[in-house]
């Protein structure tokens, strides 16, 4: 398995080599990363993603104390799992 294959955020479908090459390219903070990827931007609002996205743009640039780290976004209204996994015919 490749990084291309590793998929961090499920729910936008974005790859480990995504949120790396972009981390390197734009020299991004992980607000940055996260807007430039939509990783965290899914149904969880980052629930399962957001450390990973955090820390791969923390290892392309110097922690900035003044910057706020990735949050929690709850969904607009909640949504079940049976919603999510139904199949319209």
């Amino acid at each position: 398995m490749s990084e291309k294959d590793i998929i961090i955020c499920r729910c936008e479908e974005v790859t480990y080599y995504d949120l790396k090459e972009t981390a390197k390219r734009f020299q991004c903070t992980p607000r940055e990363l996260k807007l430039r990827t939509r990783a965290g931007m899914g149904y969880c609002g980052g629930r399962t993603c957001r450390n990973a996205v955090d820390s791969i743009a923390l290892e392309s640039t110097e922690r900035d104390e003044s910057q706020i780290t990735l949050k929690y976004q709850p969904p607009i209204r909640p949504v079940s799992f049976g919603k999510l996994g139904e199949v319209f015919e």
